[in-house]
């Protein structure tokens, strides 16, 4: 699932009439460069939540076949269901298998091909080192095992895979992820791993070009 319903608060004006899942990055739109990298790895079956100009995501991606997939639509009404009600709408088409999420507003060089859930968990986090913008991180590793602690905490990265089971016990309607992993990280649930290659979170202008002077020097 990509996570593409939200209203880009941070990157207007430039999202006041473009999802922020098509802000251009290096010459394409950035959820362009996810639909990709799940080819890549043999994850073909998308689901995109839609909300804020969901209207303009259907329409420049269509069915997915243009990038070597097949995409399914969440919608969700004119209000964002926020992160964990989003998910929990898409559920159905998602399937009663583990699933992988990935926020639409970051870029990466992760492979996604190589995530997966140990059996006895109900989520597995990919956690990047703190950015500037965030130092405080957000959970601890213990090996692999995430765990909710004051110091020595990493950045979850906006990756992750999850199990259908997380989801217990909710309704749906318009509520947030990070109950739903305190309430597994205390069960000892989460798993999770350090990523240290390539991760932006394209949150903010100044972000988002310093994005795509990175990727044009690669060139």
């Amino acid at each position: 699932m990509l996570l593409s319903a939200g209203r880009g608060e941070r990157l207007r004006p430039l999202t006041d009439t473009l999802p922020k899942a098509l802000v251009p990055v290096d010459g394409k739109p950035l959820i362009a460069w996810h639909l990709e990298a799940l080819a890549r790895a043999g994850i073909r079956d998308i689901v995109i939540n839609l909300s804020w100009l969901g209207e303009q995501l259907r329409a420049r991606l269509r069915d997915g076949r243009e990038f070597g997939v097949s995409i399914q639509y969440s919608e969700e009404g004119p209000v964002p269901l926020e992160t964990g009600g989003g998910i929990f709408r898409a559920l159905p088409l998602l399937g009663a298998g583990p699933f992988l999420v990935v926020n639409s507003d970051i870029w990466t060089d992760l492979s996604f091909g190589g995530l997966g859930l140990a059996a006895d968990a109900h989520a597995h986090l990919v956690l990047v080192p703190n950015p500037p913008q965030h130092p405080r991180g957000d959970f601890g590793l213990e090996a692999d095992v995430v765990v909710n602690r004051a110091n020595g905490r990493f950045t979850y990265c906006g990756v992750g895979c999850y199990r259908p089971e997380f989801f217990s016990g909710c309704q749906d309607g318009r509520f947030p992820l990070l109950p739903l992993l305190d309430r597994a990280i205390e069960a000892r649930r989460v798993r999770g791993e350090l990523y240290r290659g390539q991760w932006s979170d394209v949150g903010t202008a100044e972000r988002l070009a310093d994005l795509n002077t990175r990727l044009r020097a690669l060139q």
